[in-house]
């Protein structure tokens, strides 16, 4: 168990690194998949020493080793959320189902690390990439047709009825309170959770929203007519409800009296 552990550790944290790639190079239309790493402010390549999850920003005083830049905290905060987010998905699939489901496994390891590239690209840069959500949403196709194809049409179903709900909210306020990445990002959301879990991570999504900009504006960090990227709440919205929607579903409507 403990040596299990520490493989997703591992794993968790050198994904993370790669994620960090990707978030970099996504929004820029760099290839991911060409060059090696550099750092953004002097370009020199980094060494396999700079490039150790977490300990090389501890051990370089998070600074550049050749130009003694800054290194943005992101890289450690992305490496550490994928690896505690894999341990806790390997937590949560043996107290489910009592052993180690290898397809859930992989699956939910995926989408956790594309919704945190979402997260932070959109944090960053104001934009859902294209490429995420196709890559998501096939994850999920092929994971479905291995597991239970019956729930794809349902699935498939509400993946529509998110979306339909996110353009008419686009088409009602003509593009200001959200945009068309937001409403492939809710296809995708319907297609992953389905029902009820979809209708519970649109509330939280709106809930968390709604709360964090009232906060900004409150401390006069943002206006009424800022735009504030509601992806990472999408995210964050989708993973809860991922893990504790069902959960959730009967606290909502007992809270409604259905």
């Amino acid at each position: 168990m403990t040596l299990t552990l520490f493989i997703i550790l591992l794993l968790g944290l050198t994904i993370g690194s790669f994620l960090n790639v990707v978030i970099d190079r996504l929004p820029r239309g760099e290839q991911i998949w060409s060059g090696r790493s550099h750092c953004d402010s002097c370009k020199h390549q980094l060494g396999l020493f700079d490039l150790i999850p977490i300990l090389s920003f501890l051990i370089l005083n998070k600074k550049c080793r050749y130009c003694r830049a800054k290194i943005s905290w992101q890289n450690p905060l992305v490496e550490s959320i994928n690896a505690l987010l894999y341990l806790g998905v390997y937590a949560f699939l043996i107290h489910r189902y009592q052993y180690l489901n290898i397809n859930s496994l992989i699956y939910l390891f995926v989408i956790i690390s594309g919704l945190i590239v979402i997260f932070f690209v959109d944090l960053k840069d104001g934009i859902i990439p294209d490429s995420i959500i196709v890559g998501l949403t096939g994850s999920t196709l092929v994971y479905i047709f291995l597991t239970d194809r019956n729930i794809l049409r349902d699935h498939f179903l509400w993946g529509l009825i998110m979306s339909g709900i996110f353009l008419s909210l686009v088409l009602g306020t003509r593009g200001k309170g959200m945009g068309l990445g937001d409403v492939k990002y809710a296809f995708l959301m319907g297609f992953i959770l389905g029902f009820p879990e979809s209708l519970v991570a649109f509330y939280l999504a709106f809930l968390t929203g709604a709360a964090f900009s009232i906060i900004l504006i409150l401390r006069r960090k943002k206006t009424m007519k800022s735009k504030i990227p509601f992806g990472p709440f999408l995210v964050m919205a989708t993973l809860t409800s991922l893990f504790f929607g069902s959960n959730l579903w009967l606290v909502f409507k007992e809270l409604i009296g259905l």
